[in-house]
């Protein structure tokens, strides 16, 4: 927008009498003509023109005070309220204002965060935070409620004490209802098939493939069980080179040999039956394939049992999902069948109390976090010096509480759900929210019109698909039901100890979701916790979904000068609306667009972020990340662009104290602020270009911002060409 629309607000306060300091009454028009005093009465003496004159002198310097401060009282205020002030230390907490914005914005927004967690991470703890205090906060829930029942668990949780005390008793307790291990000095007898089937029904733990759920594409037929490969406990597959690999090795046998003595095992037993635990994982990893080769199958129970005799598929799969009813012509999917036929055949080759060691020694691991500080710290130490040799960042160390709140928050998502809703998404915000998207999606409908490469044709379809794309905010509908809310989850048994109580919940969460796929809901699910931090469009659904944890400030707050709303939120917005679009930019998916001038367009934008220098140790893959980009761009665009829009027609801007930014500069800080992040490594399954691109790409290619920043012709951040895509 032009500067001669952003001085609008103000020429229309002035047109509708807001700083005009005036009542709208006309001039006084005098005395009646009748009533005129004679001719020789109008001479005024000396001494009253001197008075008349210093009356006007007087009036005209009283104008010109009054008119400076109509001007000055008509340009944005400061917002001083408690949580504008808090935004405002946050942001001189990240920011490093010695960096010129023309040069580096991404350092002038973020650079003091170097080293820190990223804006996402923090925001997504903070709302765990929020989770902790509604857990925490004195009430009298009623007995046997969703709410009590959480809360019970949380405390049983934080109950560190009564944690240690149990020390392994209860995790004893536990293998020996799976059939005991030599490693404790029982010599027992157990069934393999029924361990496995245990371990799959009881525990939700896979140790030789992974069996789930999927909706038939065919509603309202049953769901389909899917068997696919394990998620391996570590990443023992030789994506490393040999020295990494085998020094990775090295480390997870260590951990395995701690996990068989803190239960009691004897040393040289216990590292025998590690080290054949070690060996079957490495076979199993060599009979992996890429995703890009594997073939799905659709076979049944009972021709699986033949390709794959080591397993009593029928036994195991009931266990896994009762209360189906399986019998050996149910068909399941099996996407990687040679893998299964060659775990048969390494299975059928292993002593039977090495392969229980192996499964008990599996699931331990995937226990750990129910276990006392010993188990816990055995294998934070392996995670930590795993990530070291993958050249990954270090993971912190995360506080008791977090843990805490995480395990209920799975157990008890319904109840959470609702909680925090009501602490931190009321209806007042929730208004705020949605008034925040129907301005972005106006103006999304607006730009359509000049998008260059839709014709005709195209620019109806597009603005068909704006209108008809749905919006859900907050958490999901069925959640915020009271009766569904308090539940009650009458599975759930409370344990003698805190490893049964989790392990109780754990099996009441698997039941439930097997129940979800046999009576499907008619409300959509989500993806994510209503108190996570992702929004996401659904392709199935047609709808963008912003969960109320995203909606939290630092990104979002009604009480927040609309300049951080739509530069933060609302860029957010406008990127997931423009992923409805995502198949228009692929080779051949709009064939009512002028498919020459699309592709230069985003020949263009790839030029133009391979153009932005990247810090040393980065790279990536520009054409892997050029939908994303794409978005990014467009939403910035989007979103400034309704910002604009809404300064023409509403009074009343303000802005952050003692940042020295305008408005227009405070929606391009707050835009980049979403994306503070610590430049490590791509990981490769990213789709988004790294935080420092996300930055630069869009803000460069954005003239207004040269504009408000007075960036000199040819800085980094106003280059002399730009593409136009959106």
């Amino acid at each position: 927008m032009g500067d001669a629309q952003e001085a609008m607000p103000a020429l229309q306060s002035l047109q509708d009498g807001e700083c005009n300091g005036e009542d709208g009454a006309p001039p006084d028009s005098g005395p009646p003509a009748e009533e005129l005093p004679p001719a020789g009465a109008r001479r005024w003496p000396r001494a009253g023109r001197v008075l008349l004159t210093l009356l006007l002198l007087g009036l005209l310097i009283s104008f010109s005070v009054l008119l400076g401060y109509v001007f000055g009282s008509c340009g944005p205020r400061s917002c001083t309220s408690p949580v504008c002030l808090d935004l405002v230390a946050r942001y001189l907490a990240w920011g490093n204002s010695s960096v010129a914005p023309c040069h580096d914005f991404s350092s002038f927004a973020c650079g003091k965060a170097r080293g820190t967690i990223n804006s996402f991470q923090a925001l997504e703890e903070e709302n765990k935070g929020r989770l902790r205090r509604i857990l925490e906060a004195p009430a009298s829930w009623p007995p046997g409620s969703g709410e009590e029942k959480a809360v019970r668990f949380y405390n049983s949780c934080m109950d560190t004490d009564a944690i240690e005390a149990a020390g392994a008793g209860p995790l004893r307790q536990v293998i020996e209802e799976l059939g005991g291990w030599q490693l404790s000095g029982n010599r027992t007898v157990f069934d393999f098939n029924r361990t496995l089937g245990l371990l799959m029904g009881q525990y939700d733990y896979f140790p030789f493939f992974r069996a789930y759920l999927q909706p038939h594409p065919t509603s309202p037929q049953p769901p389909v069980i899917q068997i696919g490969q394990p998620e391996f406990d570590v990443p023992l597959k030789q994506e490393k080179e040999q020295k990494i690999y085998a020094q990775m090795v090295r480390e997870y046998l260590t951990y395995l040999n701690q996990l068989g003595t803190l239960l009691g095992g004897a040393p040289v037993k216990v590292q025998e039956h590690a080290g054949l635990s070690i060996s079957i994982t490495s076979q199993l990893c060599q009979f992996l394939r890429p995703l890009e080769q594997q073939r799905a199958q659709v076979v049944t129970i009972a021709q699986l049992q033949e390709m794959a005799p080591a397993i009593d598929w029928l036994s195991c799969l009931q266990a896994a999902f009762t209360p189906m009813r399986l019998s050996p012509s149910q068909l399941v999917m099996v996407h990687d069948l040679d893998y299964l036929r060659n775990m048969s055949q390494l299975l059928r080759m292993q002593r039977r109390e090495f392969l229980q060691s192996h499964m008990i020694l599996g699931l331990v691991g995937s226990l750990s976090p129910a276990l006392d500080s010993k188990f816990q710290k055995a294998r934070l130490e392996l995670r930590q010096k795993l990530w070291v040799l993958m050249e990954r960042p270090p993971a912190p160390q995360r506080p008791r509480w977090m843990k805490c709140v995480d395990e209920t928050g799975a157990f008890f998502e319904p109840t959470l759900a609702a909680l925090f809703v009501r602490d931190t998404f009321g209806p007042h915000v929730q208004r705020a929210a949605m008034e925040l998207f129907s301005s972005i999606k106006n103006s999304l409908l607006a730009r359509l019109h000049r998008v260059h490469w839709m014709n005709e044709e195209a620019h109806r379809q597009a603005q068909d698909q704006i209108t008809r794309l749905q919006v859900k905010m907050g958490a999901p509908e069925w959640m915020l039901e009271p009766e569904l809310a308090t539940q009650g989850y009458p599975e759930e048994q409370a344990g003698s100890s805190f490893l049964l109580r989790f392990l109780s919940c754990v099996r009441a969460l698997r039941a439930r979701k097997i129940r979800g796929f046999l009576q499907p809901s008619p409300h959509p699910s989500w993806s994510m916790y209503p108190w996570g931090v992702n929004a996401y469009y659904s392709l199935t659904h047609h709808t963008v979904i912003f969960p109320a944890g995203l909606l939290q400030p630092p990104l979002f707050h009604p009480g927040y000068p609309r300049a951080v709303n739509f530069g933060a939120a609302g860029t957010i917005m406008a990127h997931e609306m423009l992923h409805t679009f995502h198949q228009l930019l692929l080779p051949g998916g709009c064939a009512a667009c002028d498919t020459p001038a699309l592709q230069k367009a985003l020949l263009c934008l790839e030029r133009h972020y391979a153009a932005i220098p990247l810090p040393r140790g980065v790279s990536f893959n520009h054409s892997h990340t050029l939908l994303e980009d794409a978005a990014d761009v467009g939403g910035l665009a989007v979103a400034l662009q309704a910002y604009n829009q809404r300064l023409l027609w509403y009074r009343g801007e303000t802005t952050l104290p003692g940042l020295g930014l305008s408005p227009q500069q405070l929606f391009f800080r707050s835009y980049a602020q979403v994306l503070c992040k610590e430049p490590w490594p791509q990981d490769p399954r990213d789709r988004h270009s790294p935080a420092i691109l996300r930055v630069h790409g869009p803000l460069s290619n954005t003239r207004t911002f040269a504009r408000h920043f007075s960036c000199p012709w040819g800085a980094p951040m106003n280059p002399s060409s730009r593409c136009q895509l959106w």
